[in-house]
């Protein structure tokens, strides 16, 4: 049995070793492609079921967290019936961006797996530092979430109160600042912001 197994083994790591030798080029190429599709589905597949509110609110820190503090948040509900989902503000919308984003956030898999913010009180200690990463990474992509609804050419300032359109107007023209700098806590509470510079 042994003897067969070991003989089983060995012929097989000769046709994995030098598979054209034992099957056509058409063979291998037909299956290359088979394999590529099979595995470009499948990767696709689970880059869609990661980018859905579902899925970012099946971890308990999540759903009893930040989840919660958006339900009253005009993102979530509102007259339009036009809402926001978790992926529409923390996931780019194109897909080199979005692959991007998606290693970035598979650390975060090991603060699930390690416990670092699995108690209401962990995430509020670290909530001043979660917060600023993703400030500093919408601020560095000039806030491309917030713009992927929120075109700025398609704001009409005589339509927003004089002030926020005259700073609308201003820092937005100029690209002096991006939504990020004036819109922190839209739709989560802010941490603790003693200590940290404003502006």
């Amino acid at each position: 049995m042994l003897r067969a197994v070991t003989r089983l083994l060995q012929r097989s790591w000769r046709v994995v070793r030098s598979p054209s030798l034992h099957f056509s080029l058409g063979f291998l190429t037909l299956g290359g492609f088979i394999a590529g599709i099979i595995f470009w589905g499948g990767f696709n597949t689970a880059l869609e079921v990661t980018n859905t509110e579902q899925f970012c609110v099946s971890c308990h820190e999540m759903n009893n967290n930040v989840f919660e503090e958006l339900k009253p948040t005009i993102h979530y509900s509102n007259r339009s019936g036009v809402r926001a989902t978790c992926p529409d503000c923390h996931v780019p919308h194109n897909w080199t961006d979005k692959i991007g984003r998606k290693m970035q956030a598979s650390k975060e898999v090991w603060g699930k797996v390690f416990g670092t913010i699995d108690t209401r009180e962990k995430f509020l200690d670290k909530r001043l530092e979660l917060a600023q990463h993703e400030w500093a990474r919408l601020k560095a992509n000039d806030s491309l979430e917030c713009r992927n609804c929120h075109s700025f050419e398609s704001m009409d300032f005589t339509r927003q109160s004089r002030r926020a359109g005259e700073i609308h107007e201003r820092f937005l023209t100029e690209g002096e600042k991006t939504c990020i700098d004036c819109h922190k806590g839209i739709a989560h509470r802010l941490p603790d912001m003693q200590g940290v510079p404003q502006g």
